[in-house]
């Protein structure tokens, strides 16, 4: 399907982080780059429009509402992006014999395991986000057998909005020391490593549910050391708790997701976050 041919690949949310890298990664294909306003993936009439008009072989489904806080109190909007629209995707998908890509989240799980979750791990999640992005997994699931939902954590590319740019941005102003959390885990991911194992699932057709994050650990405040010395800055960094920097919504103690599923079909492994990142910062000088 994938191997070196030339294919239709739909892409949703294609102006987001993600949906940016897809683009440089998958240029030598016949791309529809669909994100709002041009299309509203809530409407199921409109996507079913759009698919029947591009005819796409493959679709890659970012789309989503990712911002957790804003989730919690905006619930209607959370579940109609990614509850409904998931499903609205998956049903043109499945209609016109596409094979589904969609991008899913840590957030399914509680956060609180003593070990990385892996993909045959019980959903249970703790958020609005969460929750909403695991009613768009089971959607999928329901209406396009011919799927892959490839789960990410801690993510990050070109242009953010980003951990990565948040430390920026404060590294290079000034005044007091920069409070990073350091007792939360999980393992930072760039977009170009997601976007590789988006290609394996393209070029081997995979179906199912697949972690996608990197490999190795790190806290927030170990990737911000990282971050900080990686780009030079010199501001101080403080290691503080999850209490001492309350948010709306609770973030989970253990991000960490383990690559089980990849293994087991002898695919390649996910680079390292630590290699991950050093490539991002020698091609991406400026974030």
């Amino acid at each position: 399907m994938f191997n070196g041919n030339i294919m239709k690949i739909l892409i949703t949310g294609a102006n987001g982080m993600l949906g940016r890298t897809l683009q440089r990664r998958l240029a030598k294909h016949t791309l529809l780059l669909a994100d709002l306003p041009q299309l509203d993936i809530t409407r199921l009439t409109a996507v079913e429009q759009a698919w029947a008009t591009f005819g796409p072989e493959a679709v890659i489904h970012c789309a989503a509402m990712t911002a957790v806080d804003a989730c919690e109190t905006a619930p209607d909007q959370a579940y109609a992006v990614n509850a409904i629209g998931s499903a609205n995707v998956a049903i043109a998908s499945y209609r016109q014999r596409a094979h589904l890509i969609a991008i899913s989240t840590d957030y399914v799980f509680r956060g609180d395991a003593t070990h990385p979750y892996h993909e045959w791990d019980e959903p249970n999640p703790r958020t609005l986000y969460g929750a909403s992005k695991l009613a768009g997994e089971i959607a999928i699931r329901a209406h396009c057998p011919d799927h892959a939902i490839l789960r990410a954590a801690w993510l990050y590319g070109p242009g953010g909005p980003s951990f990565v740019h948040a430390m920026l941005k404060a590294g290079r102003g000034a005044g007091a020391p920069v409070r990073v959390v350091n007792d939360q885990i999980g393992n930072p991911t760039s977009t170009d490593a997601l976007a590789g194992a988006i290609e394996c699932a393209l070029r081997e057709r995979l179906a199912g549910t697949f972690h996608a994050s990197c490999e190795g650990d790190a806290t927030w405040f170990d990737f911000a050391q990282a971050i900080f010395s990686q780009y030079h800055l010199t501001r101080e960094l403080v290691p503080c708790t999850t209490a001492e920097f309350p948010r709306p919504a609770p973030r989970p103690a253990n991000s960490r997701l383990e690559k089980r599923a990849f293994r087991l079909h002898g695919l390649s492994p996910m680079p390292h976050w630590r290699d991950a990142f050093d490539s991002f910062v020698r091609e991406h000088a400026e974030a």
